[in-house]
């Protein structure tokens, strides 16, 4: 479903971007004057492997999904997009088609910019080139780091340090006790494991391990972070 109007929410999801609120007032009104929005239901398909990329866009509300097909069947999820975050820029900048399926992860809003309009700001803003290098320079250190993580970090520092980020992009105060934490963005625990590179029973080992110590709870709906720093010290320490 497109709706042309961002809710207050989502335009303060993106204009907080790290990225997005470093551009000069000029190019971030360029971007957002080309832009339109497109509303999607959990699972709907935002763009498939191997399509020629015609969008640039950004989550501005709730996650997306960025997975892959094994030779097998099964569906190994790499990352989820998280608001303020922008995507698909590879595809667009080397005119090759999209390498992974995109889906909506929850009710999610994004913000599309066409390809056509993409080229139109860099021809109108030499930032842009620069902005975008940028982009890329950052992406290339997290998957340097995911890289050095996996090869080096036991799976419960790297878990800990994936609940410790998710808190930080989705984390809501509980009700009942505003020094706890809900994750509100809601993984399977299979999809915690593809995640972390491991099976859903070792994560599962870890997870109550982690509740054992009153880290975490484990709810039907969900996970609660009860102690930040112990995240923090089975992260940093036990690396």
């Amino acid at each position: 479903m497109d709706d042309p109007i961002l809710t207050i929410e989502e335009r303060e999801a993106i204009n907080t971007g790290r990225w997005f609120s470093s551009l000069s007032p000029s190019l971030r009104h360029d971007i957002l004057r080309f832009s339109f929005v497109r509303r999607l239901k959990d699972g709907d398909l935002i763009s498939a492997r191997g399509d020629t990329p015609e969008e640039w866009m950004a989550c501005a509300k709730g996650a997306v999904r960025v997975s892959s097909t094994s030779l097998s069947g099964k569906q190994i999820t790499f990352t989820y997009v998280e608001p303020g975050i922008w995507f698909g820029d590879v595809s667009i900048l080397d005119g090759d088609s999209r390498t992974h399926d995109v889906y909506a992860h929850g009710d999610t809003t994004i913000l599309c910019v066409a390809r056509a309009d993409f080229q139109k700001i860099l021809d109108q803003h030499v930032e842009f080139y620069q902005a975008m290098l940028r982009l890329q320079a950052r992406r290339i250190r997290q998957l340097f780091g995911l890289v050095e993580d996996l090869n080096t970090l036991p799976l419960r520092s790297r878990l800990a340090k994936q609940l410790l980020h998710l808190v930080r992009s989705y984390g809501v105060p509980c009700l009942n006790n505003a020094q706890e934490i809900r994750i509100g963005l809601h993984l399977a625990q299979e999809e915690l494991a593809q995640l972390l590179g491991a099976s859903r029973q070792r994560v599962n080992q870890e997870l109550k391990s982690m509740e054992r110590e009153e880290a975490i709870r484990i709810e039907p709906g969900g996970l609660v972070v009860r102690n930040r720093e112990i995240l923090m010290r089975i992260s940093e320490i036990e690396q």
